[in-house]
This record gives structure tokens, C-alpha cells and sequence, in this order.
């Protein structure tokens, strides 16, 4: 296996693992943990994130020495702070890649620099939640102008993302059995992280156009995870009629058992 593979395993795992723990040792969480008002209110909203569940922490996005409390916001040691509201697409896509390239070429993407939304408008900063498609809704999006687009945008999608989270909801049901559903999860995962990163076009043309070619990967998908549910099916059916054949053989066994104990007392 590459060893380059390997080390992101390796990486993953630990951050998995242990990610929260670490966290909570360091320096940023200890410091801002215990201050009021705006200086502790990212530390208490960060607890409640996605980012926090996954072992992301205060210097995974800022930056600096998260061990030491003299230099925690050094440059030296990396702080980059607080970015500005045209830095920080580039500040989220560091990881976010992809959403990054379509939120660019998006009107969203094309209207920053004159003031127009970036990730933290929609999704917070420290509290960020996990995405799902509720995030389109009157409310957030008439902040900024009418909803009749996104509207849009949400009603070619839903149907679409109502699959994926049902496809997911099989594959985990799969997985708690038994079942190695390690490739199916990863084209899964794959296929559903291209389609959300689609929404950040905000392009309802687009998205009518390329929609067709999700579903067809979650027709795919689909007939795997149907395909293994009707071998479950079968496998639970075979064994539950040599449940009943034994049941009947141990019955038939012991009426003979029976019938030859009676017949050796009336011979005697």
C-alpha cells in the first residue's frame, strides 16, 4: 500500500480517535473556555459543531502553537487570526476544495468583492452545523434577496437528496449486520460530497443538467444495496426453514423415541 496512503490513514484515524481529547488540551479552548462574552462565545458555539465532532479544533482553522500559551498566537508559529470577509472562501476551501471552485464560479462567488456572501454568511463560523438540504430555507436566504431562486434550486435537489439519505441510512443498516460495505460507503460518500458541492453553483441550469447523472450513480448504487438486502433476505429465510426442518426433526425424532419406549414396554 502506499506509504503516503498509509500516513492519511494513519492521520485520520488518530484525529478520529482522539481528535476531541486533544482538543479539550488545548491551549485556545483552555484560555477562551473561561472567558465571558465574545472572547468565550466561540469556544461554547465550537462545542456544538461539526467541526468538533470530527477533531477539528481552534488551530486547525487559525493556526498557531496550540500547547504553548505564550506563543499560541505568534506568527511564527502560524497564527494567521481572523480572516477578512473577501479572505475567507480561501480560508474554508484550504479544505473545502471543491465547494470552494463551484461557490467561486457561482453569483454568490462572483458578487464578493462587492459584498456579496461567503460560507460563513450561510453556515456560521464556530457553530457550524452538518450541511443538509434545511440550510435552504426563506428565512437565511431573504436576508439577502428574494427566495424564488433558491426555491428552485431546493425543489431539483430535494429529491435527489431524499435518496442519498436513504441509501445511507441502508448502507449503515448493512454495515451494523456484518456487512463489508466499505466500497459501497466510499462511491457512496463520493457521489453524495460531489452532489451537495453542486449546490454551490446556485445555478439552476446547471443543476436540472447534471442532476440526471446523480441519479444515474444512486440508481447504481441503489441496485447494489438492494441486490445485498434480497440476499439477506434469502440467507434469513434459508436459515429460518432449516430452523423449522431441525425443529420438526428433533419433533419427529422424539415421538419415535416414544413410540419404540412404549412398544418395548408392552413386549416386556
Amino acid at each position: 500500500m502506499n506509504r503516503h496512503l498509509v500516513g492519511w490513514m494513519a492521520l485520520f484515524i488518530l484525529l478520529f480517535w482522539f481528535g476531541p481529547a486533544l482538543a479539550e488540551d488545548s491551549v485556545c479552548i483552555q484560555c477562551h473556555g473561561g472567558l465571558e462574552g465574545r472572547l468565550g462565545q466561540p469556544v461554547a458555539e465550537w462545542k456544538q459543531s461539526i467541526h468538533e465532532e470530527n477533531g477539528i479544533t481552534c488551530h486547525s482553522c487559525h493556526g498557531g502553537d496550540p500547547t504553548d500559551f505564550a506563543m499560541a498566537m505568534e506568527p511564527e508559529r502560524g497564527f494567521v487570526g481572523v480572516p477578512g470577509n473577501e479572505e475567507i472562501p480561501a480560508f474554508c476551501g484550504r479544505c473545502h476544495v471543491g465547494v470552494r471552485e463551484d461557490y467561486e464560479e457561482s453569483a454568490h462567488g462572483m458578487a464578493l468583492a462587492s459584498g456579496g456572501p461567503q460560507c460563513v454568511v450561510c453556515h456560521g463560523n464556530h457553530q457550524v452545523v452538518k450541511a443538509s438540504i434545511d440550510l435552504i430555507n426563506p428565512e437565511s436566504c431573504s436576508r439577502c434577496h428574494s427566495y424564488d431562486r433558491a426555491e428552485k434550486v431546493k425543489e431539483i435537489i430535494s429529491e435527489t437528496e431524499a435518496r442519498l439519505q436513504s441509501l445511507e441510512s441502508s448502507v449503515a443498516s448493512l454495515h451494523r449486520v456484518g456487512i463489508d460495505v466499505k466500497a459501497l460507503g466510499g462511491e457512496l460518500f463520493s457521489t453524495r460530497n460531489a452532489f451537495r458541492q453542486l449546490f454551490h453553483t446556485v445555478n439552476v441550469d446547471k443543476l436540472q443538467q447534471q442532476k440526471s447523472a446523480f441519479d444515474a450513480d444512486l440508481d447504481g448504487i441503489g441496485e447494489q444495496v438492494s441486490a445485498i438486502e434480497e440476499e439477506l433476505a434469502q440467507r434469513k429465510l434459508i436459515g429460518g426453514i432449516i430452523v423449522v426442518l431441525l425443529i420438526l426433526a428433533g419433533c419427529v425424532a422424539l415421538l419415535i423415541r416414544k413410540t419404540y419406549r412404549r412398544e418395548e414396554e408392552s413386549g416386556n
